[in-house]
Protein backbone atom coordinates (compact mmCIF):
# COMPACT_ATOMS: atom_id res chain seq x y z
CA UNK A 1 0.00 0.00 0.00
CA UNK A 2 1.05 3.35 -0.59
CA UNK A 3 1.59 5.82 1.86
CA UNK A 4 1.14 9.59 1.12
CA UNK A 5 0.48 12.74 2.69
CA UNK A 6 0.21 16.33 1.09
CA UNK A 7 2.89 18.94 2.81
CA UNK A 8 2.74 22.69 2.13
CA UNK A 9 5.07 25.24 2.32
CA UNK A 10 4.44 28.86 3.65
CA UNK A 11 6.10 31.70 1.52
CA UNK A 12 5.68 35.24 3.44
CA UNK A 13 7.58 38.03 3.12
CA UNK A 14 7.84 38.86 6.77
CA UNK A 15 8.16 42.51 7.94
CA UNK A 16 7.94 43.91 11.06
CA UNK A 17 4.29 43.98 12.42
CA UNK A 18 3.94 40.54 14.21
CA UNK A 19 0.24 41.12 13.54
CA UNK A 20 0.13 41.32 10.03
CA UNK A 21 2.49 38.69 9.66
CA UNK A 22 0.55 36.41 11.41
CA UNK A 23 -2.54 37.46 9.03
CA UNK A 24 -1.10 36.33 6.65
CA UNK A 25 0.63 33.20 7.16
CA UNK A 26 -3.13 32.36 8.76
CA UNK A 27 -4.69 33.08 5.94
CA UNK A 28 -2.24 30.51 4.05
CA UNK A 29 -2.26 28.22 6.27
CA UNK A 30 -5.83 27.92 6.04
CA UNK A 31 -5.82 27.97 2.24
CA UNK A 32 -2.83 24.87 2.49
CA UNK A 33 -5.31 22.69 4.49
CA UNK A 34 -8.47 23.59 2.83
CA UNK A 35 -6.01 22.06 -0.25
CA UNK A 36 -5.21 18.88 1.48
CA UNK A 37 -1.85 19.09 3.43
CA UNK A 38 -1.88 17.62 6.87
CA UNK A 39 1.60 18.77 7.59
CA UNK A 40 2.30 22.37 7.02
CA UNK A 41 5.43 24.53 7.40
CA UNK A 42 6.22 28.23 7.85
CA UNK A 43 9.93 29.65 7.03
CA UNK A 44 12.30 31.22 9.73
CA UNK A 45 11.53 33.44 11.85
CA UNK A 46 7.81 33.80 11.08
CA UNK A 47 7.36 36.60 13.79
CA UNK A 48 9.13 39.09 12.73
CA UNK A 49 11.99 40.27 10.75
CA UNK A 50 13.95 43.56 12.22
CA UNK A 51 17.54 44.39 10.44
CA UNK A 52 17.85 46.45 14.09
CA UNK A 53 18.95 43.71 16.91
CA UNK A 54 17.70 46.33 19.22
CA UNK A 55 14.56 46.26 17.65
CA UNK A 56 14.07 42.89 17.73
CA UNK A 57 14.98 42.78 20.94
CA UNK A 58 12.59 44.76 22.57
CA UNK A 59 9.22 42.87 20.56
CA UNK A 60 10.19 38.85 21.70
CA UNK A 61 8.20 37.65 24.40
CA UNK A 62 9.39 34.77 26.46
CA UNK A 63 7.61 31.29 25.22
CA UNK A 64 4.86 31.23 28.05
CA UNK A 65 4.01 34.71 26.66
CA UNK A 66 4.50 34.43 22.67
CA UNK A 67 1.13 35.82 20.88
CA UNK A 68 2.27 34.46 17.22
CA UNK A 69 2.96 30.94 19.19
CA UNK A 70 -0.37 31.25 21.37
CA UNK A 71 -2.70 31.66 17.93
CA UNK A 72 -0.47 29.41 16.00
CA UNK A 73 -1.37 27.03 18.62
CA UNK A 74 -5.13 27.63 18.05
CA UNK A 75 -4.97 27.60 14.21
CA UNK A 76 -3.34 24.24 14.00
CA UNK A 77 -5.81 22.78 16.87
CA UNK A 78 -8.48 24.31 14.78
CA UNK A 79 -7.92 23.08 11.48
CA UNK A 80 -6.44 19.46 12.80
CA UNK A 81 -2.91 19.99 11.05
CA UNK A 82 0.50 19.65 11.91
CA UNK A 83 1.81 22.61 12.22
CA UNK A 84 5.74 23.11 11.82
CA UNK A 85 6.39 26.97 12.67
CA UNK A 86 10.04 27.04 11.09
CA UNK A 87 11.26 29.48 13.82
CA UNK A 88 10.11 32.19 15.94
CA UNK A 89 12.73 34.59 17.46
CA UNK A 90 11.97 34.44 21.18
CA UNK A 91 13.07 34.97 24.87
CA UNK A 92 15.35 32.40 25.48
CA UNK A 93 16.10 30.92 29.34
CA UNK A 94 19.17 31.65 31.63
CA UNK A 95 20.61 33.95 28.24
CA UNK A 96 20.34 37.87 27.18
CA UNK A 97 20.66 36.38 24.05
CA UNK A 98 17.49 35.19 22.37
CA UNK A 99 16.69 31.61 20.57
CA UNK A 100 15.93 31.19 17.44
CA UNK A 101 13.48 28.16 17.83
CA UNK A 102 11.37 25.76 15.54
CA UNK A 103 7.93 24.66 17.15
CA UNK A 104 6.14 21.30 15.94
CA UNK A 105 2.63 21.96 16.91
CA UNK A 106 -0.15 18.66 16.36
CA UNK A 107 -3.53 18.48 15.51
CA UNK A 108 -4.63 19.75 19.14
CA UNK A 109 -3.12 22.44 19.03
CA UNK A 110 -0.26 20.96 21.46
CA UNK A 111 3.79 21.52 21.16
CA UNK A 112 5.16 18.07 19.97
CA UNK A 113 8.56 19.06 19.47
CA UNK A 114 10.78 22.20 20.17
CA UNK A 115 14.31 22.62 17.92
CA UNK A 116 16.46 25.69 18.88
CA UNK A 117 18.98 26.47 15.64
CA UNK A 118 22.50 24.94 15.92
CA UNK A 119 24.78 26.59 13.66
CA UNK A 120 24.81 30.57 13.39
CA UNK A 121 25.28 32.53 10.93
CA UNK A 122 28.24 34.82 11.81
CA UNK A 123 29.33 36.09 8.09
CA UNK A 124 30.26 39.58 5.77
CA UNK A 125 28.75 38.96 2.08
CA UNK A 126 30.98 39.90 -0.59
CA UNK A 127 28.02 42.47 -1.09
CA UNK A 128 28.97 44.31 2.20
CA UNK A 129 26.34 43.10 4.10
CA UNK A 130 27.37 41.01 7.72
CA UNK A 131 25.73 39.26 9.85
CA UNK A 132 26.51 38.46 12.89
CA UNK A 133 23.81 36.24 14.18
CA UNK A 134 25.44 34.83 17.34
CA UNK A 135 25.44 38.19 19.19
CA UNK A 136 21.74 38.37 19.46
CA UNK A 137 21.00 34.51 19.81
CA UNK A 138 22.28 31.22 21.91
CA UNK A 139 22.91 28.02 19.66
CA UNK A 140 21.26 24.95 20.53
CA UNK A 141 22.77 22.43 21.44
CA UNK A 142 20.26 19.50 20.89
CA UNK A 143 18.57 17.59 17.92
CA UNK A 144 15.98 14.75 17.78
CA UNK A 145 13.99 12.73 15.41
CA UNK A 146 10.23 12.88 16.36
CA UNK A 147 7.58 10.23 15.34
CA UNK A 148 4.55 12.22 13.49
CA UNK A 149 1.30 10.44 12.27
CA UNK A 150 0.78 12.78 9.67
CA UNK A 151 -2.29 10.78 8.61
CA UNK A 152 -4.54 7.65 9.44
CA UNK A 153 -1.91 5.45 7.51
CA UNK A 154 1.39 7.49 7.68
CA UNK A 155 3.97 7.88 10.23
CA UNK A 156 6.81 10.01 9.35
CA UNK A 157 10.05 10.21 11.09
CA UNK A 158 11.25 14.31 11.58
CA UNK A 159 14.39 15.82 12.14
CA UNK A 160 14.08 19.35 12.82
CA UNK A 161 16.67 21.82 11.40
CA UNK A 162 16.78 25.45 10.64
CA UNK A 163 18.47 27.16 7.36
CA UNK A 164 22.33 27.47 8.45
CA UNK A 165 22.14 24.45 10.02
CA UNK A 166 22.20 22.92 6.36
CA UNK A 167 25.63 23.90 5.66
CA UNK A 168 26.27 21.17 8.10
CA UNK A 169 26.27 18.11 6.39
CA UNK A 170 26.70 15.63 9.60
CA UNK A 171 23.73 16.68 11.52
CA UNK A 172 21.82 15.47 8.63
CA UNK A 173 23.96 11.81 8.55
CA UNK A 174 23.31 11.68 11.80
CA UNK A 175 19.66 12.42 11.73
CA UNK A 176 19.35 9.71 9.11
CA UNK A 177 20.62 7.14 10.63
CA UNK A 178 18.78 7.60 13.62
CA UNK A 179 15.87 6.98 11.57
CA UNK A 180 14.53 10.42 9.99
CA UNK A 181 13.20 9.97 6.51
CA UNK A 182 11.98 13.45 6.38
CA UNK A 183 14.16 16.57 7.16
CA UNK A 184 12.80 20.13 7.61
CA UNK A 185 15.04 22.94 6.89
CA UNK A 186 12.62 26.41 7.02
CA UNK A 187 14.93 29.50 6.16
CA UNK A 188 15.41 33.18 5.58
CA UNK A 189 17.91 32.79 3.32
CA UNK A 190 19.96 35.26 1.71
CA UNK A 191 19.54 36.31 -1.66
CA UNK A 192 23.19 36.42 -2.69
CA UNK A 193 24.08 32.87 -1.42
CA UNK A 194 20.35 31.76 -2.27
CA UNK A 195 20.88 32.15 -6.47
CA UNK A 196 24.64 30.17 -5.88
CA UNK A 197 23.49 26.93 -3.53
CA UNK A 198 19.83 27.12 -2.29
CA UNK A 199 18.61 24.19 -4.48
CA UNK A 200 21.78 22.53 -4.86
CA UNK A 201 22.43 22.14 -0.83
CA UNK A 202 18.55 21.04 -0.70
CA UNK A 203 19.10 18.35 -3.24
CA UNK A 204 22.38 17.28 -1.69
CA UNK A 205 20.95 17.22 1.61
CA UNK A 206 18.15 14.34 0.06
CA UNK A 207 19.89 12.51 -1.95
CA UNK A 208 22.98 11.54 0.27
CA UNK A 209 20.72 11.19 3.53
CA UNK A 210 17.47 9.03 1.07
CA UNK A 211 15.09 11.65 2.93
CA UNK A 212 12.44 13.97 2.21
CA UNK A 213 13.58 17.45 2.23
CA UNK A 214 11.22 20.14 3.02
CA UNK A 215 12.12 23.91 3.47
CA UNK A 216 9.60 26.71 3.79
CA UNK A 217 11.73 29.99 2.58
CA UNK A 218 10.93 33.94 3.35
CA UNK A 219 11.08 36.16 0.50
CA UNK A 220 11.69 39.55 -0.55
CA UNK A 221 13.11 42.99 0.49
CA UNK A 222 12.43 43.09 4.70
CA UNK A 223 13.02 46.01 7.23
CA UNK A 224 16.49 47.60 6.36
CA UNK A 225 17.10 46.49 3.16
CA UNK A 226 17.93 42.64 3.57
CA UNK A 227 16.73 39.83 0.81
CA UNK A 228 15.62 36.92 1.38
CA UNK A 229 15.95 34.05 -1.83
CA UNK A 230 12.32 32.43 -1.50
CA UNK A 231 11.86 29.02 -3.95
CA UNK A 232 10.23 27.21 -0.66
CA UNK A 233 11.50 23.75 -1.98
CA UNK A 234 9.76 19.91 -1.47
CA UNK A 235 12.38 17.42 -2.40
CA UNK A 236 12.24 13.58 -3.16
CA UNK A 237 14.75 11.14 -1.85
CA UNK A 238 15.93 10.90 -5.15
CA UNK A 239 16.67 14.79 -5.57
CA UNK A 240 13.87 15.52 -7.45
CA UNK A 241 12.30 19.35 -6.91
CA UNK A 242 8.51 18.32 -6.40
CA UNK A 243 7.56 22.12 -5.38
CA UNK A 244 9.22 25.53 -5.74
CA UNK A 245 7.66 28.62 -4.60
CA UNK A 246 10.12 30.60 -6.98
CA UNK A 247 10.09 34.41 -5.63
CA UNK A 248 6.22 35.21 -5.35
CA UNK A 249 4.50 35.57 -1.69
CA UNK A 250 1.80 32.38 -1.12
CA UNK A 251 2.25 28.72 -0.46
CA UNK A 252 3.27 25.01 -2.60
CA UNK A 253 2.08 21.65 -2.04
CA UNK A 254 3.68 18.99 -2.87
CA UNK A 255 2.01 15.10 -2.38
CA UNK A 256 4.76 12.89 -0.35
CA UNK A 257 4.89 9.20 -1.10
CA UNK A 258 6.98 7.53 1.70
CA UNK A 259 7.49 4.50 -0.37
CA UNK A 260 10.39 6.48 -2.01
CA UNK A 261 12.61 6.76 0.80
CA UNK A 262 13.14 2.89 0.71
CA UNK A 263 13.14 2.76 -2.98
CA UNK A 264 16.38 5.70 -2.90
CA UNK A 265 18.00 3.85 0.12
CA UNK A 266 17.81 0.31 -1.91
CA UNK A 267 19.23 1.80 -4.72
CA UNK A 268 22.04 4.09 -3.43
CA UNK A 269 22.50 2.29 0.52
CA UNK A 270 25.08 4.89 1.36
CA UNK A 271 23.79 5.17 4.72
CA UNK A 272 24.79 1.41 5.41
CA UNK A 273 28.18 2.09 3.50
CA UNK A 274 29.65 4.41 6.08
CA UNK A 275 33.22 3.11 7.13
CA UNK A 276 34.88 4.34 9.88
CA UNK A 277 38.31 5.78 8.54
CA UNK A 278 41.21 7.56 10.36
CA UNK A 279 42.59 11.23 8.87
CA UNK A 280 46.24 11.32 8.58
CA UNK A 281 48.95 14.44 7.36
Amino acid sequence: MTVTFRAACIQPNTGTDWQANLKACSDWITQAAADGASYIQTPEVCNFIFRRRQDTLANTHAEADDPSLAAYRDLAARLGVWLNLGSLAMQGEGDERLVNRSFLIGPDGAIANRYDKIHMFDVELPSGQKFTESRAYKPGEKVNVIDVAVSEDTAIRLGMTICYDMRFPHLYRDLAKAGADVLTMPSAFTAETGKAHWHVLLRARAIENGCFVIAAAQTGAHDGGRETYGHSLVVDPWGEVLADGGTDTGYVTAEIDMDKVAKARQSVPSLGNDRAYTLTG
